[in-house]
């Protein structure tokens, strides 16, 4: 999951840079062990409620590459037939309730959803993407306080990857891990190594099963890094060079890989095998989305609302 992420992302940003993709784009390329480790624990009943920086979201939940891809282009075969585009993507049928371009707002959404699945008392649980610039919102303190109060099913999960835009963590933060405000509500907080996919994973399973079986929200932090600037025309000159550097190692895909390869889990060929897959995919939702019209005019203000 995490190749596919990582590849899918990568193919958007060659495409963009040739001109074929509408707008800016902020790729999720980094983080993808945060995505596959935590929605690997969901069912195709439970809700995931994302962020501007939300492909790996998306692709973890199981959403179809081909749709994605025409989404991110504005062609008419995506999943919000390309009016919605990169930042407001969303598939009702496997739970995934959007991508979303306002910074925090994936948690008031969240927290509402939650009431429902306790309303339906169907099991269910919500899991709330992030970043650690969301956490400064009043969003942020509203959702977490009224989830702890009704003890809703919601999995608040902050990516940090030390960078709101421009601004690191440590300028608009006091305390070393925002999973430490999980206190101030009475709730669980954990911190992890988002770059680590079975940290990750570990962790997740824990807040997931909590939720689902009435223990309530959980706030989890995962560390990570972005490769990329804010967005596809962001050269990120306000990180520091050697840094990024040092981050770039700690890559949850290379991780992974040589974890699986010092386990005797897989071989080279295996993991070579798993990318060329990827790739092949990849090219076809490319390919998909450039043949895909582009909407009509007359479709403007379909859609707009509900049909």
């Amino acid at each position: 999951m995490m190749v596919r992420i990582r590849t899918f992302e990568e193919h958007v940003f060659t495409e963009w840079k040739a001109g074929g993709v509408p707008g800016q784009v902020h790729l999720y390329s980094g983080q993808e062990a945060v995505a596959a480790g935590v929605i690997a624990h969901l069912k195709v009943d439970d809700y995931v409620v994302s962020t501007h920086r939300g492909h790996g979201h998306v692709m973890a939940k199981g959403a179809d590459s081909h749709k994605m891809m025409a989404e991110v282009c504005g062609r008419v075969d995506g999943y919000c037939h390309g009016k919605g585009g990169t930042m407001h993507m969303a598939d009702s049928d496997r739970g995934i309730l959007g991508t979303n371009g306002i910074v925090g707002a994936s948690l008031p959404i969240a927290t509402g959803v939650g009431l429902s699945c306790q309303y339906n008392n169907r099991r269910q649980v919500c899991v709330c993407f992030f970043g650690d610039g969301a956490s400064n919102r009043g969003t942020f303190h509203e959702s977490l306080d009224l989830a702890a109060v009704w003890n809703l099913p919601v999995v608040y999960v902050c990516e940090n990857n030390s960078y709101a835009m421009s601004t690191h963590v440590l300028e608009h933060t006091r305390i070393e891990h925002i999973a430490d405000r999980g206190s101030a509500y009475g709730i669980p907080g954990t911190s992890c190594d988002g770059n680590d996919v079975i940290c990750v994973y570990e962790a997740a399973a824990e807040a997931i099963e909590r939720a689902r079986t009435g223990g309530g929200p959980t706030l989890l932090e995962c560390k990570t890094w972005r490769h990329h600037g804010h967005f596809t025309a962001d050269p990120a000159h306000y990180r520091d060079p050697a840094e990024h550097a040092e981050r770039l190692k700690t890559d949850p895909i290379a991780r992974a890989q040589n974890l699986m390869l010092g386990e005797g889990l897989a071989t080279a060929a295996e993991l070579d095998e798993i990318l060329d897959e990827a790739v092949a995919e990849m090219d076809a939702a490319l390919d998909f989305a450039r043949r895909s019209p582009w909407p009509s005019a007359d479709e403007v203000a379909t859609g707009v609302y509900a049909d």
